[in-house]
């Protein structure tokens, strides 16, 4: 076997080596054939043909140099950035024509990366990296790519990036009230002159007045205007703003905005066709370009707000046109807002002051004078009131209710004709404010159950702005025979005295609960008032506020009202001119009542036995009162009034009684005594012998009744004085009219 194994093997390593060689014989006559065939490179060639062709297909530009910093390559894209002529490889850096600073890059060995240089009208961003670091060849390779639009990309980025921002401003400067006008003003004011040299707000009187706008366009008012310049030739704040008709580029009831790049452009012509004389001078003062925005909000155009920009700046694109309509957009919910805040709070003003006092009374135990305030921000439920009362007494009262909006105004007028009603009743100060606690309590049960009836069947709440949660109120009675001030207060701000020497001081008077809270019983005190001095009420909002404490209102007060000389209505003046806040949060009542004596001789009083038989020497003594009063003709009228109580209360009353009668507006016959019976009014049979005595009294007096004191009662009448001269008769048309 082993001979056999060594004659063959020289024969297979034979064939096998003619096996290669035929291979190898083979294969390179097919690939000589197949590139003749294909005209095709061979594969290093291959390779630098790829390189090659990638290198030229790059975005940037590619500048190779060699050790001596001669241009070796530079592709397509160098060429065309950097402007190299035809044979600028092999020449030197500093010979291409390229700028100093980037020619000194490049034949230098340092590195960079993203550096700006320019080219041409150009600018570059330009990387440079030796390639010697790493053991290559000598030389350096730089990259280039245009950085010109990116910076025009950047540029409006940023802009867009400014006009968010002032966007989002916008949200904290306008708006800032619930004022219309104010609104309009803030946005004047905040895009003139950074985004357009004036700005002009424009509206529809009745959106000014917290209406809705009319359907169509008519003229509005001017409203605000800010610009860079005070000589400007637009319209003045306050002068009205014709616009034109409906068809116009500019029309208002699309809801669209308009810009006009050249407001001397013919194809603007019909822009300055309805006034081409105020359309001149603008375009002469240097208007160029112009963007008008309906302000609309609730699909309701309320104006138009109009953004010019002066020779010099760019004229509006509509770039500038999408930024103005959002600001717009913006500023017009809070225009909008505003003027439905101004007809809410007209109607409560409307409403408040329907329900207040529209005049004093005539009476003589007083001077008064009042001032009411609605607030600003709101109308709250403060009122005064000045009622005349028998026995030549005056009810003076000042109130306050918790809340605000309509509510509280309705809420102040049950409260002022519930004090009436009770007033009429001569019911004590304490126990009135009792009576009207009461009744507060009942509108807080009430609203509450409105509320959670709403609630229950999904509908709104009773209250809008909230229930009631309370109120104050300060009651005072004057009687100018006693000059005697009975004073009782329901949480309310205690009165200032003004003597009359001119001091002024806060008496320390017992202050009850709020109205409604229930619980604790209110307590009465009197105040001795001599004639002449000032009783001054008002409520908290004229010595509080948001900048200033409680005592520092009061010693405002006490500063301004330290004058013994001024009437009521001076002192009103003053008071306001002191403490009135520049913008009221709270309503502002103010009642100032000078005090009245009635001298001694209209006063006239007698004490009369409990016996039947007095009854003709009162009658006897009140005709010579008359007599000499000069009241000869109501003589008959008072002797059978006066005969007819003092029977009554001789017949069923114990205890003394006395006559009283007040020469004033009126006579008034008054006969006390000591029994709490009060009597009634009846209608006597054909049969009967007595019950006439009250009707004869009813018939007889203007006016009668019974008041209750802490001895007993008092019944009064009044009768009319008589006339000494007659009025003479007045036209109707010609009748003059109070305060002619």
């Amino acid at each position: 076997m082993s001979g056999l194994a060594d004659r063959r093997l020289p024969v297979g390593l034979g064939a096998a080596a003619a096996a290669l060689a035929l291979a190898t014989a083979v294969t390179a006559l097919l690939r000589k054939r197949l590139r003749r065939q294909t005209h095709g490179p061979d594969p290093a060639e291959t390779a630098r043909t790829y390189e090659h062709a990638v290198l030229h297909s790059v975005r940037e530009g590619v500048l190779v140099t060699d050790g001596d910093r001669r241009l070796i390559l530079a592709n397509e894209e160098a060429r065309r950035l950097l402007r190299l002529p035809p044979d600028a490889e092999g020449r030197h850096v500093s010979e291409l024509g390229l700028a100093p600073t980037l020619a000194a890059l490049l034949a230098s060995e340092r590195e960079a990366i993203d550096e700006v240089h320019s080219g041409h009208d150009r600018l570059l961003a330009v990387n440079h990296r030796p390639t010697d670091r790493a053991g290559g060849p000598p030389g350096g390779v730089a990259t280039l790519r245009d950085a010109t639009e990116l910076r025009a990309l950047s540029g409006k980025a940023e802009l867009a990036r400014k006009r968010l921002k002032l966007l989002y401003d916008a949200g904290a400067v306008i708006g800032t009230t619930l004022d219309v006008r104010r609104t309009a003003e803030e946005l004047a004011e905040y895009v003139a002159p950074g985004f357009a040299d004036f700005v002009t707000v424009d509206l529809f009187e009745n959106v000014l007045r917290g209406e809705d706008p009319p359907a169509g366009v008519g003229e509005m008012l001017r409203t605000a205007l800010s610009g860079v310049a005070e000589d400007h030739p637009l319209l003045k704040v306050g002068d009205f703003v014709p616009y034109g008709p409906p068809g116009m580029p500019w029309d208002l009831l699309s809801g669209e905005p308009v810009v006009i790049p050249d407001l001397s452009g013919p194809a603007w012509a019909l822009w300055r066709k309805p006034h081409p004389e105020r359309a001149a001078r603008m375009i002469d003062y240097g208007l160029h370009s112009t963007i008008s925005v309906p302000l609309r909000a609730r699909n309701v155009v309320l104006g138009t707000t109009n953004f010019y920009r002066l020779a010099g700046r760019d004229s509006f694109v509509p770039d500038d046109m999408s930024f103005a309509r959002e600001l717009v957009a913006r500023a017009a919910v809070s225009i909008d807002n505003a003027r439905r805040y101004t007809r809410e709070h007209t109607m409560a003003v409307t409403l408040q002051r329907s329900l207040l006092p529209r005049g004093l009374p005539e009476q003589n135990a007083v001077d008064a004078a009042y001032r009411y305030l609605p607030a600003q921000a709101g109308v709250r439920g403060d009122w005064f009131d000045v009622i005349p009362l028998p026995g030549t007494r005056v009810a003076l009262i000042v109130g306050d209710v918790v809340g605000h909006g309509l509510h509280a105004a309705a809420t102040m007028g049950r409260l002022r004709t519930a004090v009436h009603n009770f007033s009429s009743l001569d019911l004590p100060p304490d126990e009135l404010l009792s009576h009207l606690d009461e009744l507060v309590a009942r509108i807080d049960q009430d609203e509450a159950a409105a509320d959670i009836g709403g609630a229950d069947h999904g509908g709104e709440q009773g209250a809008a702005d909230g229930g009631v949660l309370g109120a104050t109120c300060l009651y005072a009675i004057y009687d100018p025979v006693s000059r005697r001030c009975t004073v009782a207060s329901a949480g309310h701000p205690l009165p200032a005295l003004v003597h009359p020497d001119g001091t002024v001081e806060f008496p320390e008077l017992p202050v009850g609960p709020l109205l409604g809270l229930g619980g604790l019983p209110f307590e009465a005190a009197e105040l001795e008032l001599p004639e002449g001095s000032q009783l001054v009420l008002y409520t908290n909002g004229l010595i509080e506020s948001r900048n200033r404490d409680h005592d520092v209102g009061l010693e405002l007060l006490r500063s301004a009202l330290a004058s013994a000389e001024r009437p009521p209505e001076e002192t009103c003046r003053v008071v306001l001119d002191v403490l009135l806040p520049p913008r009221a949060a709270d309503d502002i009542a103010l009642l100032v009542a000078r005090t009245r004596g009635l001298s001694p001789d209209q006063v006239a009083d007698w004490d009369v036995p409990s016996d039947p038989a007095a009854v003709a020497g009162m009658r006897a003594e009140a005709t010579r009162k008359l007599e000499e009063w000069g009241l000869e003709e109501v003589e008959f009228t008072a002797e059978l009034i006066l005969s007819e109580l003092i029977t009554n209360a001789i017949r069923h009353a114990t205890g003394p009684i006395r006559v009283r009668m007040l020469r004033d507006r009126t006579l008034i016959c008054e006969v006390s005594d000591t029994s709490s019976t009060s009597p009634h009014l009846g209608y006597a049979a054909v049969t009967d012998e007595g019950g006439r005595g009250l009707f004869l009294v009813a018939q007889l007096a203007e006016r009668w009744g019974t008041r209750y004191t802490a001895e007993g009662k008092v019944i009064w009448a009044e009768l009319a004085l008589p006339t000494r001269e007659p009025e003479r008769l007045v036209p109707q048309f010609a009748r003059p009219t109070r305060g002619s």
